[in-house]
């Protein structure tokens, strides 16, 4: 643990379902006072965990440390998408998890091409005083980050399955490389002619069903 970190503490933020067509995107943020403390949880990159395992973790981290989880649901993502970039929303949204969260030092998970200057934008919206440190793979890396990793992959994961439920149907995953997600969102668009509210309307997946969907009744009239 270094100085800074004992002084006022760390923060990982961290986002799942930032490519998916269907479903909300999630950002979370786990503060401690450093990163053994995490550590010896075994926590890793959500992606590099058995779901039995990442919801085993999950429980350890909500019981033990402070955290915020921050939701966007499809509708409002295409709503912000027609003012701004997706990684202006994510950063507004990293914001909006990290603020309340006491702590000197930020880890973020960079969503830019540019490191620099994501982590600049993520700290110009941040409480003064909180330094942040934007990396690529920070899930990976930074343990306060494969923390905040594991609680947004397992709500977006707890919040997909509950919309499979409520459509009767299992869509998948989200992404658009899954073929329960794609099966049911083109089935969804042929017979209804629009978009189920769960789906992303501005991505480019829905957009390229639509318009097959449009192209199919010009050739059957």
């Amino acid at each position: 643990m270094n100085d800074l970190e004992g002084r006022g503490g760390i923060c990982g933020v961290d986002e799942a379902g930032r490519g998916p067509v269907l479903g909300p995107l999630v950002v979370a943020a786990v503060s401690a006072t450093d990163q053994e403390s995490l550590k010896v949880l075994g926590v890793k990159d959500s992606k590099e965990l058995s779901r039995a395992r990442r919801e085993a973790i999950y429980h350890e981290i909500v019981s033990s440390f402070p955290y915020r989880i921050v939701v966007r649901e499809a509708a409002q993502i295409d709503q912000d998408r027609r003012t701004m970039s997706l990684n202006e929303l994510e950063l507004r949204m990293f914001a909006e998890a990290v603020g309340p969260l006491a702590a000197i030092r930020v880890y973020a998970d960079c969503a830019d091409v540019n490191e620099s200057s994501f982590g600049q934008r993520l700290q110009a919206l941040l409480p003064s005083g909180m330094d942040v440190i934007s990396r690529h793979k920070a899930d990976r890396d930074y343990p306060v980050v494969s923390a905040a990793s594991i609680l947004a992959k397992v709500t977006r994961d707890r919040l997909m399955d509950d919309l499979s439920h409520s459509m009767g149907v299992d869509m998948g995953s989200g992404y658009p490389s899954d073929p329960k997600t794609i099966s049911f969102l083109e089935k969804w668009i042929n017979d209804k002619g629009n978009p189920p509210p769960c789906a992303r309307a501005s991505w480019e997946t829905t957009r390229r069903l639509l318009a097959h969907k449009r192209l199919s009744r010009i050739t059957d009239w």
